[in-house]
């Protein structure tokens, strides 16, 4: 029985695919999502989710406060199943769900600054055809610029191959599963422009307020 861990919608049951897929166990799930939570990543953010088969990791933001979730999955019967538990959890107005290739997705859809990528392919996807899919993610404007990236892996699988524009900062391991975490490599002068912008929206000395 696969289940939405916390959030709205935190309890319900999801329908899975009879066949083709791999489950994110609920164990990998709460641990992932508290680790995107602690990077402040997942509420209000704009979700990408590849290769969703039941839709369970992008219902998951959905449920703990995402903005808008992409469901993206290749495989009829999978994107049905996710079509009914987006409906069933009356997140319709919040998810959508793309029938597609994942690598066919992220190579014609429009920059749009996902906020947070989940990337969650079949363990016998080989490098290159990984690749292939983070690829367009580091292209200039497919990413807001503290956005995270998290591939799941096989703990025998290698490093996932990080196109230019992305570089890994973490990785955590669960069991047989490992998820990477990547973030946008931005040029130093991109950086140092993010800085000010927290620096300016920090108050100043003279700003006062209740303790």
């Amino acid at each position: 029985m696969t289940r939405i861990v916390a959030g709205t919608a935190g309890g319900r049951t999801l329908q899975v695919p009879r066949t083709g897929t791999r489950p994110t166990s609920e164990r990998v799930r709460e641990a992932l999502f508290s680790r995107l939570e602690h990077l402040d990543v997942v509420a209000d953010a704009r979700v990408l989710d590849l290769y969703a088969g039941s839709g369970a990791l992008g219902l998951e933001a959905a449920s703990r406060g995402a903005q808008h979730v992409t469901l993206v999955e290749s495989a009829r019967e999978a994107a049905q199943v996710c079509r009914r538990n987006v409906a069933e959890l009356g997140l319709t107005s919040r998810v959508i769900v793309a029938a597609e290739r994942a690598e066919r997705f992220v190579e014609r859809a429009p920059a749009l600054a996902w906020d947070l990528v989940l990337v969650d392919p079949p363990y016998d996807l080989d490098e290159r055809g990984l690749a292939a899919v983070l690829a367009p993610l580091g292209s200039p404007g497919a990413l807001s610029s503290a956005a995270v990236v998290g591939v799941e892996r096989s703990r025998r699988a290698p490093e996932p191959t990080w196109p230019a524009g992305l570089r890994r900062f973490d990785s955590r391991a669960y069991g047989e599963t490992v998820v990477w975490f990547a973030e946008p490599d931005l040029p130093a002068e991109a950086s140092a422009e993010v800085s000010d912008e927290v620096a300016d929206a920090l108050p100043g000395d003279g700003a006062g307020g209740d303790a």
